[in-house]
């Protein structure tokens, strides 16, 4: 998995007249608190599938447990971010899809009804679903279905991945109350969310700024405590951790791209002092700049 380095991601999409694409995430031998998926956002809405092992995604500050069988619905525009729970392997699928895939559905007034609500952001899905429950199996089988047609791409694949898409949908939109699932569409579950966005994308732009919390504080217009909280909810990190990880994971790209020595690129990265760089790194790598860089 490579590391964005915005927070914003440009996820492309392979055919702008079905805008939906699979990707397949294997993470080798994590550890307990290893960074799965970084922190990011973007327009689509995304369907995360485990497949082993398990994890916490922390999707607009809420976090939330998965294990094998279980389903999350990330809704466009969310900030998401995952780490492993134990030491092992973990494999999750993610069908991205951008609403855009069913416009010609807009003038039929049964999706106008039922579908588009959620797909417009003015209704939400419950974020997880757990497969093995009661009545839930059927939608495990019609993503297992998506994900198999678009792994292997037979003719006309295009065509039964909208329709499954379309018919999961469905069959959400007819299990949910749409009375209890109103949302704020621009507000979103989080206070200064958009705030947050520039911050940190700043944060994975900017290495070697050397920025306090109160700093940080005020660029979302909060106080350090109040920052502290909302950010440690946002991200499952504390700030400090949250831009230290930011530059250890720099560290490591510019040491396997580069010939740049360590105390050049922990420099870089807004680590002057090697001794505390190499530190971070083993501690968030499991290993030495040096020893990763002879790997």
């Amino acid at each position: 998995m490579t590391y964005p380095r915005d927070l914003w991601e440009d996820t492309a999409l392979e055919n702008t007249a079905y805008p939906f694409q699979l990707f397949q995430n294997r993470c080798l031998a994590a550890r307990a608190g290893h960074c799965i998926l970084y922190l990011h956002w973007h327009e689509h809405f995304e369907l995360l599938v485990m497949k082993r092992g398990s994890a916490v995604f922390h999707i607009d500050s809420r976090p939330y447990a998965a294990a094998e069988g279980d389903v999350l619905i990330i809704p466009g525009g969310s900030l998401h971010v995952g780490y492993s729970l134990a030491e092992g392997d973990v494999h999750y699928d993610c069908i991205v899809v951008n609403a855009s895939l069913f416009n010609d559905w807009l003038h039929d007034p049964i999706h106008i009804q039922y579908v588009a609500p959620y797909l417009e952001g003015r209704l939400r899905f419950p974020v997880k679903i757990s497969c093995f429950e009661e009545g839930h199996p059927a939608h495990l089988a019609h993503l297992e279905e998506i994900i198999r047609e678009l792994s292997s791409k037979p003719p006309a694949y295009q065509l039964t991945v909208k329709s499954r898409l379309h018919l999961f949908l469905t069959l959400l939109a007819r299990e949910n109350n749409p009375s209890m699932l109103e949302a704020e569409a621009h507000n979103a579950y989080f206070p200064n969310r958009e705030r947050f966005k520039q911050l940190i994308r700043h944060i994975e732009s900017n290495f070697s700024d050397k920025m306090t919390i109160e700093q940080a504080a005020r660029q979302v217009s909060l106080n350090p405590y109040y920052f502290c909280k909302l950010f440690k909810r946002l991200t499952g990190r504390t700030f400090v951790e949250y831009v230290n990880i930011c530059r250890v994971k720099e560290a490591r790209r510019l040491l396997t791209e580069t010939n740049e020595s360590v105390t050049e690129i922990a420099s870089r990265v807004g680590l002057d002092n090697p001794n505390y760089f190499t530190k971070l790194y083993k501690k968030y790598m499991g290993t030495t700049p040096t020893r990763e860089r002879k790997s």
